[in-house]
């Protein structure tokens, strides 16, 4: 039987839900985020955790061989049903699931292991200036980092097909701490003790929020299970878990993440 279980309520990257209006002064001048055509797909820039908390961008590209922190994945065009207004909620709702379909295809994981990397991205869009011009353009950046880094990680030259083979240690996560509720999360190449192995969904698209004790209940009991079958039915085990609010939820998100105690 398990020894200790301990939950933890975390944030999850919704990043560009909230969106802020850029203001144009009287010495404004016209940047890539501006123009009516969309950013260079593969693009690759230097970006900071503070940057990707603006609804647009303006960091200057730089070669993808060189020190970097961020990469577009995909690029397109926000539909009209999201709305006219440039703040309109509906805008960063609609990119959510658009951007993580297309961030697990492009570093080659599933909706499960999307959960477990010390990646994660984020998506910007034209300027208010570019948007009054008619630019309803967005891109998707992948970025060295997970939600609520304070720091981002250089990229390898391209981020395409890293998880294809097998899953580099760099970027897969772990945490320090003797519970997971008080951990730190780290990269599982540093010394950590507990490592992310498996999620378990907790419901469709389409499914209401069943509220968080449930959702606590039902990760805590798959979670204990999933664990002990990771770690090969030990006789005792250490596991915790990570599960969501209803804001996570109405974002897209519906899974909760299982720890095992591990002795790295």
């Amino acid at each position: 039987m398990p020894r200790n279980a301990s939950g933890l309520l975390s944030g999850f990257l919704v990043t560009g839900l909230l969106l802020t209006s850029a203001c144009s002064g009287p010495f404004h001048k016209d940047t890539e985020a501006d123009k009516l055509t969309p950013p260079k797909l593969g693009a690759c820039r230097v970006v900071t955790p503070a940057d990707i908390d603006k609804a647009s961008n303006t960091s200057d590209i730089v070669a993808c061989t060189a020190p970097h922190t961020a990469q577009t994945f995909a690029i397109g065009t926000l539909p009209t049903s999201t709305g006219s207004a440039y703040d309109d909620n509906r805008h960063g709702k609609w990119i959510y699931p658009t951007c993580e379909k297309a961030f697990e295809k492009f570093i080659g994981v599933d909706e499960s292991q999307a959960l477990r990397v010390q990646l994660s991205w984020a998506w910007f869009r034209a300027s208010a200036e570019g948007w009054k011009k008619g630019a309803r353009w967005y891109r998707c950046d992948l970025v060295g980092g997970p939600s609520g880094a304070t720091k981002f990680a250089d990229l390898p030259a391209t981020g395409r097909g890293l998880f294809s083979a097998r899953p580099p240690e760099k970027w897969l996560t772990c945490a320090q701490g003797q519970a997971v509720l008080h951990s730190v999360k780290v990269a599982c190449t540093e010394k950590h003790d507990w490592r992310a192995v498996t999620t378990i969904k907790l419901g469709g698209p389409e499914d209401s929020y069943p509220g968080d004790r449930l959702v606590e209940v039902r990760t805590r009991d798959f979670c204990s299970a999933s664990v002990e079958a990771w770690m090969n039915y030990p006789p005792a085990f250490d596991f915790g878990y990570t599960y969501f609010h209803q804001a996570e939820w109405d974002a897209g998100n519906r899974r909760s993440v299982c720890w095992a105690k591990t002795s790295a």
